[in-house]
Order: structure tokens, then sequence, then C-alpha cells
């Protein structure tokens, strides 16, 4: 069951009406069936029930009763039409204005609206407060709500977010997942990778200890997020208990992309921590397009490497873009698939890209660090450290001895030094459908955005450390944290495109335009305060409408 809103061409009233699809047994077909709900307040975002005849319900009726919140049924009550301002204000807009433009562009508040149509303006309006107030608990939003104008235009107690965070069920934000996918490219690549998020919860059943990637001593939650590489923007995440492995998220990633938001050949790019035979069987088996890392130790690796090595480092292969050689070698994976229905496994040859880079600069400095290390290795066995003592991945190059005479000697295992050094400065990315070495490079590079995408989490949006109790409450608020990661990162890219960088951080840009103040008089529209050249320059170059003094605001 799902809510769609409808537009009369000739009125111009927006209905909602509810869903209901089902199955046709006799035509074998899928059917829906629709009822009318309501008209859409396109102000407020709330769905005003009718009786089926476009005449709002009496607040007698027991239909009215039945589907109207307490709020609802207020508003109700009040003549329909823009309310006056009733009291004389001055609130700062000019960041909030920002964000209501960027929300509009990529079409986040249309998602919103449609998925969340009671909650959307609070789910900004928390969105923008986790932006502009990064280091502040949500307990001093009314606060602010005070001083900036927002979607919302009233405060939000704690008791109020935290039902509105365990309010947000799964099956609307997967609602909420398929319209965001249906404005990505088809053939766009998404970046796929997951953190740790310490949490001090011991209430909560997804909070296990597991690989900390913060190093911290506390139980966490593993977030895995996709992001896309040519919106350069996040598509989907998901909340995973900690002492789940990177490796092990794969299949069920899948699963939903496939199901869920209905992605025919997802594409997806990962580092090598997600290489494993199953997992690239299983990408291959959903037909999903991939461009991932993967371990020199690997033995078709390693064989490749040292028999192509000539060629690998030939001067045709040599970009100067990027200071390195690219070599690309098609090879046949062996494909296997475990079919429990038809009792066997197929085995079958599929067809994959190995694409080698070899960076000499690295190599050096590898090498030379390695080196480094080696020594220290050795002065500390010869000081008399067990082998047990070292590090677990320098004790195969060294070997203790005792002489008859009864000294201590330190022989090292030459080959295996020689076979480590001989792999310095390459790196692998395999794919199963790009050719190009180069292009592959690019995407694979491009993946950092998902890393500054888990740094904007932990960090701007304050979600290094969760202290909700509940699992619905913690989703809940990870979700508003996933909005607000949307405006941030469109943010980001046009900061990038206009070289904004080099004057400001993302704060001291924000803080430029939040001191423009909006006026409320009471009977009179809001109003804009002074606007400086400087204040329109940023706009402008944000790809916003700047504002203007003097102008009014709907």
């Amino acid at each position: 069951m799902g809510i769609i809103f409808q537009k009369d061409k000739r009125s111009g009233i927006t209905y909602a009406y509810e869903n209901h699809a089902y199955r046709d047994k006799e035509k074998k077909q899928s059917r829906a069936k629709r009822k009318l709900i309501g008209r859409l307040n396109e102000e407020t975002g709330e769905i005003v029930p009718t009786d089926g005849r476009c005449r709002k319900l009496s607040p007698n009726f027991p239909e009215y009763q039945q589907n109207c919140t307490k709020s609802q049924q207020d508003n109700d009550e009040k003549k329909r039409g823009r309310v006056p301002n009733t009291q004389t204000q001055r609130q700062f807009c000019g960041a909030t204005y920002l964000f209501d433009e960027i929300v509009r562009q990529v079409g986040l508040e249309e998602d919103l609206r449609a998925s969340f149509p009671h909650d959307y303006k609070s789910i900004l309006s928390i969105a923008y407060y986790m932006i502009m107030e990064d280091a502040s608990p949500l307990y001093r939003f009314e606060k602010w709500s005070l001083l900036h104008r927002h979607p919302l235009g009233s405060g939000i107690s704690s008791q109020r977010s935290s039902e509105l965070f365990t309010g947000i069920m799964e099956d609307t934000k997967m609602r909420f997942f398929r319209m965001r996918f249906d404005r990505c490219a088809q053939d766009e690549y998404w970046a796929y990778d997951t953190t740790s998020i310490s949490s001090y919860s011991q209430a909560n059943n997804m909070v296990r200890y597991g690989n900390n990637k913060d190093n911290d001593l506390l139980p966490q939650v593993n977030c895995l997020l996709l992001f896309g590489q040519t919106s350069n923007l996040p598509v989907l995440y998901r909340m995973l208990p900690g002492n789940v492995s990177d490796v092990s998220t794969l299949r069920a990633t899948l699963h939903e992309c496939l199901t869920s938001l209905d992605c025919k050949s997802p594409g997806l790019i990962m580092d090598r921590g997600f290489y494993s035979k199953e997992n690239i069987n299983e990408l291959y088996r959903t037909h999903s397009r991939f461009i991932v890392g993967a371990k020199l130790s690997l033995s078709f690796i390693s064989k490749l490497i040292r028999e192509k090595a000539q060629e690998i480092k030939s001067w045709s292969k040599y970009h100067e873009t990027y200071s390195l050689y690219a070599h690309c070698e098609p090879i046949e994976w062996d494909y296997e698939q475990v079919r429990p229905y038809k009792g066997d496994t197929l085995k079958e040859k599929r067809r994959m890209y190995v694409h080698v880079y070899h960076n000499a600069t690295r190599r050096a400095d590898d090498e030379e660090s390695f080196m480094r290390k080696l020594r220290m290795v050795e002065k500390e066995l010869k000081a008399g450290k067990s082998e047990d003592e070292i590090s677990p991945g320098f004790r195969k190059y060294f070997t203790v001895k005792q002489s008859k005479d009864g000294k201590r000697q330190i022989v090292a295992n030459d080959t295996a030094i020689a076979e480590t050094v001989s792999q310095f400065g390459y790196f692998v990315l395999l794919s199963n459908k790009e050719k190009d070495p180069i292009r592959v490079l690019e995407l694979y590079r491009n993946r950092d955005s998902v890393e500054k995408a888990f740094g904007d989490i932990k960090g701007r949006l304050n979600c290094n450390r969760l202290h909700t109790g509940s699992e619905r409450g913690m989703n809940g608020k990870m979700f508003v944290a996933f909005i607000a990661l949307i405006i941030i990162s469109h943010l980001k890219l046009k900061m990038e495109q206009q070289q904004l960088y080099k004057q400001y951080t993302m704060a001291t840009m924000l803080d430029e335009l939040d001191v423009i103040e909006c006026f409320n008089a009471p009977g009179h529209r809001p109003y804009v305060g002074e606007v400086l050249k400087k204040q329109i320059e940023l706009y402008t170059k944000l790809g916003v409408t700047p504002l203007h003094t003097g102008a009014s605001l709907g």
C-alpha cells in the first residue's frame, strides 16, 4: 500500500489516493485499486481529507476522526489561504534559503513530500540544523529555530524529535530510495563502502563489538553507503550490526538493489576489502557491473605481473597525466554457481579485465620504507627479541639460529625479501565491463567521494557517537543525517566546480550567507534585509537565484 498524488489540470488541486496493488489471477497481471483520501495542502504538505466529491469532510464525520491527526483537525478549522504574520520577528535566512533552493534543484523536496507528506518539513528543518550547528545536540534545535527561518517554521522539542525518528518506517524509506534511484543515470557506477560508528547504547541489538575503523574501544554499528559517481550524490544507505564484516555485506546489498530498487544491472566500485571469490561470482550471477581492487598476493595476479612485467612497463603504456604505466589484460574467470534447485554446481568461463598499474615513484618510496623497517626488525632480533615478539608480517623475512658456540645468528630470507620488493609500485583493479585502464582508474579514484561522505556523517553531522537507545530511533536519526548528506554533497560539488575552497571552507561560506536577515511584520509577507554584492556573487556561483535587498519571501 502506498500514497499516490495526482493533480487535476482543470482545478489545479492535487489529490491523494491510497494505492492497493494486487494480482489478477485470471488475467495473470498486476492491478491496483485507488481510494481517494484527501487533497494536498500545497503550503503545509498535509493531506486534508475529503468525502470523495471534492468537499472537505465535516469534523463530525466518522472518517474524518479516523483519518485525521489532531493537528490536521486544528488546521482545518482555520480559514484557507496564506496565514498572515501575527508578530514582528527578525530571523536569519541566508543559509537556509540556499538549502531550500538546493533541495528543489536535486528533487529532494518532491521526493520527501511524496514519501513523508506529514513530516517532510520537520525532516528538512532538522537536516538544516545538523548542517549548520555541527557540534550541537538536538535539544538546542528550539533555540536555533527562533533565530532562523526554516521549512517547519516552529520549534521541535527533544521528545518530538525522538517521535519523529522512531516514526520513520522501513517501507517508507525504501519508497524514498526508489524515487532517488529513479533520478540516477542508468549507467551510473556507485561507490560502495562501509564505516563503523561507535555507540554508547546498551539496549540496541545492532550495537556489537567489531573491527572499529576509528580504533575506538567501544561497540559499534556499521553503515553501508552507495554514492553515485555521475550525480555526486548519495543514493542509498543501510545500517548493519557492528560485528558484520565488509566482505559479507555484498549479497544482501545486491538483493536490495535488484528487488527493492528494481535495478537490472547495478554498477559497483569497491576497494579490495570486498574482494572474495564468492563475491565476484555473486556479481556475475546478478549481471552486475563492477570495479574492485585486488591483492597482489592472489596467485593469478602475481603470475600475471611476473609474466607481463616488461610489457606493463613499456613506453606505450606510460600515461603522463597520472605518471604511471597502465596495462589491461583480458582473462577468463572460473565462474561457479551452486544451484540447490538442481542439486549441482554450474561451472563456466566468464570474461574479466585485469588492469595493472605501476608507479615508479611509489615503488622507490615503498622500497625505502620497507628496508628501514627490515633494519629495525633485525636490530630487535639481535637485541634478544624472539621471533614471536616481532610484527607477524615480518617474521617470514628472518630466521633466528644458534651457532655452535651459543651465539645468536640472524639470517635474512633474501628470496622472500626480493619477491616482496618486486611487487612494490603495482596495484590492480578488476572489472567485467570496462576495458580502458585509465577510465577504470578515474572511476576508482572518484570513490574517495564516499570516504568524504563518511567524514561528513561522523564530523559535520555529529554522528560519530550514537546515543539513541532504540534501533528505530537510531535508524531514523541516520535517515535525517542522510538527507543532510545529500545537501552537503551537492554543495561541495558546486564549491569544487567554482573553486570556492580557495577562499572558503564550507563553514565560513555558510557563515557569510547566514547573516542575511528577513523581517516579519503583522499583516505583511516577510521581506529580506540588506544583501551585499559579495553574497549575491556567492549565490550565483552556487547555482542559486540570489536574494536581493527588500525582496519578499514566500
